[in-house]
């Protein structure tokens, strides 16, 4: 992957070596019951999974929509805003980059294909813990997108934690990650978001969790539009860089995590889709590069 050639985007926000900011500033339990934060949650999870890190959120964007069926409440104010604009290190670099070119390419295809205009989302990256308008943001949770602020949020030692955790990588597959984040972006932009949170507080459990699989698998489809078309665009993208992508995609499906974290497969309670599913939605996105092959809620077959 040509990372190095995309236009660095200017609407990076570099939180990194602020510190706190997170803790206890969650958003509430479903109903309000409790008002247990995020942060807590993640207590749980980590204690559920028994990995060290609660896999299902890792790669999460709705997580946060779909885990606070009470809708959000605005928290604590952010911190101080950090830097603007491309850092300098490789890593930090590589994020701005990355997100530019998501811009670039939705900027084009967003208003061509649904007639929509394209409007950035914000990114921050930080260590250890922030706030969002969503609430408090740790490392702990992986990438997520708010729709409040829309912004994405990113502690850049998740993509360590990819490999370390689930022993996959690479450019591509940590472009991947972020590309995902801003398919959530795009969905909000559209108005999936607020209509699907709107409908998961009038519906049992079960039918929560299939509309947040929904929101994943077309988050996951709308990745794979970004793909083609920058490809398209601007040839930067091999078959090994889809290979990382696949296999990014595998190791995060709610199957795999379940087996290895519970020793059995509940499909029931899943929030992101199997492995197949998450596989089989990029790769829909990528061979057509259209928005409208990714409407995961107009099929009864995910």
């Amino acid at each position: 992957m040509r990372w190095e050639d995309f236009r660095p985007s200017g609407n990076v926000e570099d939180r990194r070596g602020q510190g706190g900011g997170g803790g206890g500033f969650g958003m509430p339990m479903p109903g309000g019951r409790g008002g247990l934060g995020i942060g807590t949650m993640i207590v749980i999870g980590i204690i559920a999974w028994a990995l060290g890190i609660d896999p299902r959120i890792l790669i999460s964007g709705a997580d946060m929509l779909g885990g606070n069926r009470g809708g959000y409440e605005r928290q604590a104010p952010a911190p101080q805003p950090g830097q603007k604009g491309a850092p300098s290190d490789q890593m930090g670099n590589f994020v701005a980059r990355v997100v530019g070119n998501t811009e670039d390419v939705w900027k084009e295809v967003l208003p061509s294909q649904m007639n929509r205009q394209y409007a950035p989302a914000g990114m921050v990256i930080y260590t250890g813990s922030t706030r969002s308008a969503c609430g408090g943001a740790q490392s702990q949770m992986g990438p997520f997108y708010c729709p409040l602020d829309r912004k994405v949020y990113i502690d850049t030692s998740f993509f360590q934690e990819m490999q370390q955790k689930f022993g996959t990588g690479g450019d591509f597959a940590y472009a991947y990650v972020i590309a995902h984040e801003v398919g959530h972006h795009v969905q909000n932009l559209l108005g999936i978001l607020p209509k699907v949170q709107n409908r998961q507080q009038q519906v049992d459990e079960r039918t929560a969790n299939d509309l947040s699989r929904r929101v994943e698998l077309m988050a996951d489809c709308l990745a794979g539009v970004w793909a083609r078309n920058s490809n398209d665009r601007f040839n930067a993208i091999t078959e090994k860089d889809m290979r990382q992508a696949v296999a990014a995609a595998q190791a995060i499906g709610d199957d795999r995590l379940q087996g290895r974290g519970r020793g059995e497969v509940m499909p029931d309670s899943f929030t992101h889709g199997s492995s197949e599913q998450r596989v089989r939605w990029l790769l829909t996105g990528f061979k057509s590069g259209q928005v409208q092959s990714c409407d995961t809620f107009r099929t009864s077959r995910l």
